[in-house]
């Protein structure tokens, strides 16, 4: 746990906004999903839908992953963050982005808001990478880990170029193919080249030193990050410039082989761990990779259906994304939420009283047993949904989501929870 945090960590004001903004995202992204409900059993191009995955994925996920990742860096690079001002720069440009970009979506004020929203998203990426990049020139540890980040932000770059090429299509008209076939780019690269690969390298520090493993191997990692990202520049490369459905399937077969071979990794650490029993953090992060396997086999349904635009393929698609965003992506965040917060505020509240007064575990800043049944009622939601997806059943539908209601209600009370905190200090010598 200590390796969270060193010297080099960075103030604690520019990591909070990102998780506390994240909660009120994720809670808005609910909120969504019931006024849009009558959207959500449709095609998977639907303006509310567009909506509710990128607040849910730039409100949440992304927001998250920035606040993680500044608080990685350190870890991971072994060098300070290049400049704190800058990321909080970048997280007030980011907010606003999300929130224009959510309203475009929803109200379909696609040649207009959507345009500055696209922009100013941009920017804020460009200050993100920036420091970063800056940040890692410094890095004294350069390996396997640092590459996937490297690589993921490379692929967050090309996502958002790709969104905002999109974004001014709508109103100049200027793809052939029109927006739907950019889409598929669009997704390829920020799925599978950015969330899923930083995942994959937040991971490889994260997962074993949470399982307390120390006799893991690491040697699958490599050929993962080199099939991973070559399976996703072949596929893109070969929707722009040769189609071809040949590199398309040894594309496929590429990035099956890269989660393969990181899931061996997972595997090895799991079951070489010292710690046994599986908290509340570790359970969904766990289920996280297990359920990566549905998108892998829901991806190779859909690339052998003969016609890609029948319903059996819009039905496809539509669990395939949903798969890949509610059941990787978030599942992940709601467990390592558990995980790196807790630790994040006992630091700030509790760090310059160890030794002096007996204080509480991380864990205890929360409470542990809501965030188990917000786990259990989460699995609970994602079976609901593909049940109302395959049964086209509004009434399935429903119920699954008055089920992620209560879950983004429980992570919103578990948020503020840590947040305003207050340090409990009990003396040493309390008997004496």
């Amino acid at each position: 746990m200590t390796k969270l945090h060193t010297h080099n960590a960075p103030d604690i004001s520019v990591v909070k906004p990102h998780f506390l903004f994240g909660a009120v995202a994720f809670l808005t992204a609910v909120v969504l999903m019931i006024a849009g409900r009558t959207h959500l059993l449709g095609p998977y191009y639907d303006n509310k839908i567009l909506a509710v995955v990128h607040v849910n994925l730039l409100g949440w996920a992304m927001m998250l992953i920035y606040g993680s990742l500044y608080q990685l860096v350190p870890v991971v690079f072994e060098s300070k963050l290049y400049s704190e001002p800058l990321a909080k720069a970048t997280f007030w440009l980011t907010a606003l982005s999300v929130g224009l970009m959510g309203y475009a979506f929803w109200t379909g004020q696609l040649e207009t808001t959507l345009l500055w929203a696209a922009s100013f998203m941009y920017v804020s990426l460009f200050m993100f990478v920036f420091n970063i990049a800056m940040s890692y020139r410094e890095a004294q540890l350069k390996n396997i880990k640092s590459y996937f980040i490297i690589a993921a932000i490379f692929w967050l770059f090309m996502t958002q170029t790709e969104g905002l090429l999109m974004a001014f299509n709508f109103k100049y008209n200027y793809y052939e193919a029109g927006n739907l076939y950019h889409l598929k780019l669009h997704v390829l690269m920020g799925l599978v080249g950015f969330f899923l690969q930083m995942i994959f390298g937040v991971g490889t520090t994260l997962v074993p030193m949470f399982l307390v493993s120390h006799k893991h191997s690491e040697k699958p990692l490599w050929p993962s990050f080199l099939l991973l990202n070559g399976g996703v520049a072949l596929m893109v490369a070969s929707w722009i410039w040769f189609p071809s459905r040949a590199a398309v399937v040894l594309g496929s077969a590429m990035i099956t082989a890269g989660i393969g071979f990181y899931l061996k990794f997972v595997w090895d650490a799991y079951r070489n761990r010292f710690k046994r029993i599986l908290d509340e953090g570790m359970q969904p992060t766990m289920l996280m990779f297990v359920l990566l396997l549905v998108p892998v086999i829901l991806a190779w349904a859909l690339l052998l259906q003969e016609n890609p635009y029948g319903s059996l393929a819009m039905t496809l698609s539509l669990l395939l994304g949903f798969s890949m965003i509610f059941g990787v992506i978030n599942m992940i965040i709601l467990g390592q939420t558990y995980k790196t917060i807790p630790f994040i505020i006992w630091l700030e509240r509790y760090q310059s009283y160890v030794g002096k007064y007996k204080i509480p575990l991380p864990k205890e800043v929360y409470d542990a047993r809501l965030a188990l049944w917000q786990y259990r009622l989460y699995a609970l939601f994602l079976l609901l949904y593909v049940l109302a997806v395959i049964l086209k059943n509004n009434v399935i539908l429903m119920a699954g989501l008055a089920v992620l209601a209560v879950v983004a209600v429980a992570y919103n009370f578990n948020m503020l929870k840590m947040f305003f905190h207050k340090p409990v200090l009990e003396p040493l010598n309390k008997n004496k």
